[in-house]
């Protein structure tokens, strides 16, 4: 693989001591970073047969990592306006996900990863990939691994219920044989590690509502002994907490801890309802948060205390969660809300400064994924995962490199609250270009959007999911 010098840029590290390098440059050798340094210290004495790259004084920040994203609820984006969790999961996203045929899944998962790549997202954990006969895990992996993305698959697990009346329905109970925990090991056996070891496969529990607590126990001991990551969703909605308190007589951090579902190998989606013993279980345990602003607040299940749970020393990262209940896996929009959202809920303007908010969305996640040695921050002998961000818009000015060392605007301000994905000029990822020019560079991104609208609307009608039917007013003429 020809080295490649990237040059003439202002590079936000995101490492230990914090540096922002004017002026800066990455050298990348074999899929890593070889250097982190000043354009003039790392141009002398180049050899003659490393490509050199002028990237004009933009910014370049390490990876965005989407620590909470689900890939096939892609192509149901703006079906399901307007509804609670509960009501949203069971009565539209459960059935559409049962919907899927032959390779919808695997057009699905095209679609969330070429707009996450585009977007500036290089790696991502998926919480809760669900299978059954006719949407095989298999392709989904092949589509992922072929985009050139970075991965971490969480295969679902199905617990049986000990009480049938007990929590929400669900129509992915019919597909129970699909998940079991035999299945998830078995597909770790065969993808983890795949395409070049861009692919990680974990397991995922179920959402606890009233499902036997020894099938919790069995998956997390399964995780432990097996030595695979877990992620699981826990007090997304009020509810949640409730049905927790319920049926296992716990808050929903001693509920994780009871069933072997927390320390450093887990990621746990949400935790919006949290008791006050809560913090100090995740806290003690290690155990990492993926934070979901936007998708929180979309749903109405609440906001989650993430200024309580860094100053706790929780590990908190970020995440889109699904189109759904976002509409979009821009993480740059999350960055932006959750910097300001704390800072109303806490009516504390010194709550996630920018620079906090792009740790929870780069070293934060790396962290929460295992992968802090290799991916997170842009420094030496890590992998080559960054981004390259244009800042010539409006909605950019005034900010310059030279201003903003001289007292202007910081450039993690301008990247948190001012950028989108939109401005994502280059991503590269384990030293290859998988976005050159804002276009996609391995995904045809037309055939992308085509196959996608055309998998909808077979799922819409074997569903019968009408997205009108919960619109509020509005017809057509």
């Amino acid at each position: 693989m020809l080295s490649q010098l990237y040059y003439n840029a202002t590079v936000i590290t995101v490492d230990k001591l914090k540096r922002i390098i004017l002026d800066g440059a990455l050298l990348v050798k074999d899929g890593r970073i070889a250097a982190v340094g000043k354009t003039l210290e790392l141009q002398r004495d180049l050899p003659d047969d490393v490509l050199q790259v002028d990237l004009d004084q933009r910014i370049v920040i390490p990876g965005l990592i989407n620590s909470h994203v689900h890939l096939i609820q892609s192509i149901m984006r703006g079906l399901c306006e307007d509804l609670e969790l509960h009501e949203w999961a069971s009565c539209a996203i459960w059935p559409l996900e049962v919907s899927f045929r032959a390779d919808d899944g695997a057009v699905a998962a095209k679609l969330a990863v070429a707009e996450m790549m585009k977007t500036g997202t290089t790696c991502f954990l998926e919480p809760m990939l669900p299978s059954s006969p006719d949407n095989e895990f298999s392709r989904i992996v092949d589509a992922v691994g072929q985009s050139g993305i970075r991965a971490c698959l969480g295969k679902l697990v199905k617990v049986p219920r000990s009480d049938p009346s007990a929590g929400i329905r669900d129509d992915r109970d019919g597909n129970a044989g699909q998940m079991t925990i035999e299945a998830a090991k078995l597909a770790h056996e065969q993808y983890h590690g795949s395409y070049n070891d861009r692919v990680s496969v974990w397991m995922a529990s179920e959402t606890p509502r009233g499902q036997d607590e020894a099938g919790f126990q069995a998956v997390g001991t399964a995780c432990k002994d097996h030595n695979i990551r877990l992620t699981v969703h826990c007090a997304e909605a009020p509810d949640d907490c409730h049905l927790i308190a319920k049926h296992y007589k716990a808050s929903p951090a001693e509920f994780l801890r009871n069933v072997n579902s927390t320390g450093p190998h887990v990621v746990i989606g949400h935790m919006v309802h949290l008791a006050e013993q809560d913090f100090g279980i995740l806290r003690e345990t290690g155990t990492s948060v993926a934070h979901n602003p936007t998708s929180n607040a979309k749903l109405a299940d609440g906001i989650a205390p993430i200024q309580r749970m860094l100053e706790e020393g929780i590990n908190v990262c970020l995440g889109t969660d699904g189109a759904p209940c976002n509409n979009g896996h821009d993480l740059f929009r999350d960055m932006h809300l959750a910097g300001i959202l704390h800072k109303a809920v806490n009516t504390n303007s010194k709550a996630l400064p920018a620079e906090q908010v792009l740790e929870m969305a780069t070293i934060n996640a790396a962290k929460a994924l295992g992968l802090e040695k290799e991916i997170g921050s842009l420094e030496t002998g890590k992998k080559a995962d960054f981004v390259v961000l244009n800042h010539d818009g409006l909605h950019a000015a005034p900010y310059s490199p030279s201003e903003s060392a001289k007292g202007g605007m910081p450039p993690s301000t301008l990247v948190v609250h001012s950028l989108s994905g939109r401005d994502v000029d280059i991503v590269v990822i384990d030293g290859e270009v998988v976005v050159r020019a804002g276009q996609l560079v391995t995904m045809d991104e037309e055939k992308v959007k085509r196959d996608a609208r055309t998998a909808i609307a077979g799922m819409r009608a074997r569903a019968n999911v009408n997205a009108q039917k919960m619109a509020r007013g509005w017809h057509y003429e």
